[in-house]
């Protein structure tokens, strides 16, 4: 399948291309952790904030790509979070674009903290105008 430039009716057309990557870090503290989010009572990190973290890397995969006042939101994410990660570890998440259809982004996602891949899944963003997006709290 060749990879398909993302057109909207809004704007004249991005160039988003499978293939784009990014990637996110987080030094783990205590206001990571389960505990801290309320999603466990153990001191690790907490699947909330790895969610948050392979986001990060999908937006850092294609902000330099987006046409001027254009953002992406997340609509999907299937994670799974398989090794626990203790308080003062490093953890970097990897983002791969690897599907453009239409305005919807997909993206295949992993974190490693330095000795196991903790987590992998899929990340599904679709582009949208800010402005127009942000209107839309007002109806």
């Amino acid at each position: 399948m060749w990879p398909r430039p993302l057109v909207s009716s809004y704007r004249t057309g991005v160039s988003l291309q499978p293939g784009l990557t990014g990637r996110a870090f987080v030094d783990v503290e205590f206001s990571d952790s389960a505990a801290s989010l309320g999603s466990g009572d153990v001191p690790v990190l907490g699947t909330p904030r790895v969610v948050a973290l392979v986001e990060e890397a999908t937006v850092a995969a294609v902000v330099d790509h987006l046409d001027e006042g254009d953002t992406t939101v997340g609509t999907r994410v299937e994670l799974a979070h398989n090794a626990p990660t203790p308080i003062g570890r490093s953890v970097r998440a990897e983002a791969a674009l690897t599907d453009v259809d239409g305005r919807s982004l997909t993206f295949a996602v992993t974190a490693h903290d330095g000795v196991n891949e903790i987590a992998n899944g899929v990340i599904q963003r679709v582009v949208v105008d800010r402005t127009k997006f942000l209107s839309r709290l007002n109806d």
